[in-house]
């Protein structure tokens, strides 16, 4: 086997993400009426099988959506927005249950405190804002690009 560096470069994407619910039919309507994002696939040809694939506007990444009765969930599932005000006032407009926005405090030097509010600077990935589904997976929003075209 030669040492060459080969010249193809071996990449990879995230595309899906499982994320377990209990109930397949009110996660639907949550995510598509309330956080907005796009039903790509609804398919059960039986009873006991069901693939629902939803993606977020804008996103390369999407969710499948596993039912399940355990009581494991996902957190911290990051959604990056350029303007989490308006992100989080439209999301609160539809009816989820929004945490407080907040900044890093002294992001030059974080190390892991926070502020209310939006960064005074708009500066990107220093403002979040969180909220869960209704099965208590939970969702990060963070602010990357406000003002940039």
């Amino acid at each position: 086997m030669s040492n060459e560096t080969n010249s193809r470069t071996l990449t990879f994407a995230l595309e899906v993400v499982p994320v377990p619910v209990t109930d397949i039919d009110r996660a639907i309507s949550f995510y598509t009426t309330k956080v907005g994002f796009d039903l790509d696939v609804d398919y059960h040809p039986t009873a006991d099988f069901r693939v629902v694939q939803l993606t977020p506007r804008g996103s390369k990444c999407s969710i499948h959506l596993l039912a399940t009765k355990s009581s494991e969930r996902l957190h911290n599932l990051y959604l990056v927005t350029s303007d989490l005000s308006e992100a989080r006032a439209e999301l609160i407009n539809r009816g989820v249950a929004m945490g407080d926005a907040r900044h890093k405090d002294v992001l030059e030097a974080w190390s892991g405190g926070w502020s209310p509010g939006l960064d005074p600077e708009r500066r990107d990935y220093a403002s979040f804002a969180d909220f869960a589904d209704p099965d208590g997976n939970t969702w990060t929003l963070q602010e990357r690009g406000h003002g940039k075209p």
